[in-house]
């Protein structure tokens, strides 16, 4: 799905304002077979499907803003509370699973559908990461985290499905220099960088407040947006092997939200990678 004729920030903004998002073909998979089972589908077994394909994440939230009910006083973040507001059916029928991911750039290019799948696999990482330690740090809203931590890097994703040979020449260039800043790259094959991108979606699409401010790490003064923040540093420097020379001032930054030692830090993430591990198949 190339869009070879965009240009510029704004007519970037104007083509994702309105283009169907794709998703991921586990997620697919995932609601066909709730459909199937009247018994067992609910706002909870729904948002369970989605939570982990933060595409179809975005997908919902995007949807639930530009149709909001004017009786809707509250700010709604999690998945769940966002099907019971547009109701089940509704939700099936007004946000449809496709295109899906897999199909449109297996059909393009099957190097950007690798990098793509990888790039979901760190957000949810990193979304794992976050949550737990916001258990740790005893906040009642981990799933907020989560979320946060999950759609951090979410216009990446969508560069990836509609700008995949853009996006290769950016992954090229760091690999021959890696020192090249990512927003230094992105902005000598796009014109702009992606967190620029996404700031004017996200104030475009009319996302809650909340979730634009836990996925700015301009705020990571505020607690909460630093564990968003270092979940989301520890998953990227972390794709790179476990030796890469970040990892040290990772787990320093770690220990200091969390309260504990470098060395206690380093065996909590190793133990919380085994957990994960056995997941690691649905995304890569």
């Amino acid at each position: 799905m190339q869009c070879q004729r965009i240009s510029g920030l704004t007519e970037w903004i104007e083509f994702l304002n309105l283009v169907d998002i794709p998703v991921l073909k586990h997620t697919v998979r995932g609601l066909l077979a709730l459909r199937k089972d009247d018994e067992n589908l609910s706002a909870w077994a729904i948002a369970h499907v989605i939570k982990h394909d933060p595409l179809m994440t975005i997908k919902v939230l995007r949807y639930l803003q530009q149709n909001k009910n004017t009786s809707q006083n509250h700010e709604v973040i999690e998945v769940e509370q966002a099907l019971m507001m547009i109701g089940l059916e509704n939700s099936l029928k007004k946000i449809p699973a496709d295109p899906v991911v897999e199909d449109v750039l297996s059909k393009e290019s099957m190097d950007a559908l690798v990098y793509l799948l990888r790039v979901v696999h760190r957000s949810n990482l990193a979304s794992t990461y976050a949550s737990n330690w916001a258990v740790r740090l005893q906040d009642l809203h981990f799933e907020e985290i989560r979320i946060a931590a999950l759609l951090h890097d979410f216009t990446e994703l969508l560069m990836w499905c509609f700008a995949p040979a853009g996006m290769l020449k950016i992954r090229s260039m760091q690999q021959q220099d890696n020192t090249l800043r990512s927003n230094i790259a992105q902005e000598q094959i796009f014109g702009f960088s992606l967190n620029q991108l996404q700031s004017e979606l996200v104030k475009l699409w009319s996302l809650p407040t909340l979730l634009i401010t836990l996925m700015d790490d301009q705020y990571a003064a505020q607690a909460r947006v630093r564990n968003v923040s270092l979940a989301v540093n520890l998953a990227r420097h972390s794709s790179n092997g476990w030796n890469d020379a970040a990892l040290p001032d990772d787990y320093k930054d770690i220990g200091k939200l969390l309260h504990m030692e470098t060395k206690d830090v380093i065996a909590m993430i190793g133990r919380a990678n085994n957990k994960m591990e056995s997941r690691k198949k649905i995304y890569v």
